[in-house]
């Protein structure tokens, strides 16, 4: 029995509709995430795909938005957990499914660096998880700086993200370590 599951968080339409939303790392970032997706099969560990839910909006259920890319090679029988805060974790069933299973190590990827993929890491880690964080299976947007105006590019943001995540929280990786 394996003790690792592969996380693909928010890996949804509902970023299309977003005004920050640019294609320009996509394709590569689509690669990268079937590459790791297959190779979490090979190691017959479960991929499950977290999808973000709010209110209203892109993200709201009723918006038809909040499904998995099209892309993305999602199985019929692979889970998926609904969430309506910035981790995975907790209040989507996930935490409880991961625990019913003996899974102790978690392989992050997914849809907003920064945002959910981070949070659920910091979140995983404070849980008991080992946690890898393969950065080049995340994707992410340039940002404005709330305080300079200066943008801060995406690869800036991952760096960032890499920095303060690195033997802190989780372990950081690349898609070629599984390969």
């Amino acid at each position: 029995m394996t003790h690792t599951a592969l996380l693909a968080i928010d890996v949804q339409e509902s970023f299309k509709q977003r005004d920050y939303w640019q294609d320009a790392d996509f394709t590569g970032y689509t690669e990268r995430q079937n590459q790791l997706i297959g190779a979490a099969r090979k190691q017959n560990w479960p991929v499950v795909f977290v999808l973000h839910n709010e209110a209203q909006g892109v993200f709201s259920p009723a918006s038809g938005f909040v499904q998995v890319m099209d892309f993305a090679d999602k199985q019929a029988d692979d889970p998926v957990f609904n969430k309506h805060v910035h981790n995975a974790l907790l209040g989507s069933g996930l935490h409880e499914w991961l625990q019913a299973r003996d899974i102790t190590r978690l392989v992050i990827s997914g849809i907003r660096t920064e945002q959910c993929c981070e949070t659920t890491t910091r979140v995983a880690s404070d849980l008991g998880y080992t946690v890898e964080f393969v950065l080049d299976a995340t994707l992410t947007f340039p940002m404005v700086h709330p305080h300079s105006g200066d943008t801060v590019s995406a690869a800036a943001i991952q760096a960032h993200t890499a920095l303060v995540l690195e033997k802190r929280f989780a372990s950081i990786r690349k898609v070629a370590d599984y390969l």
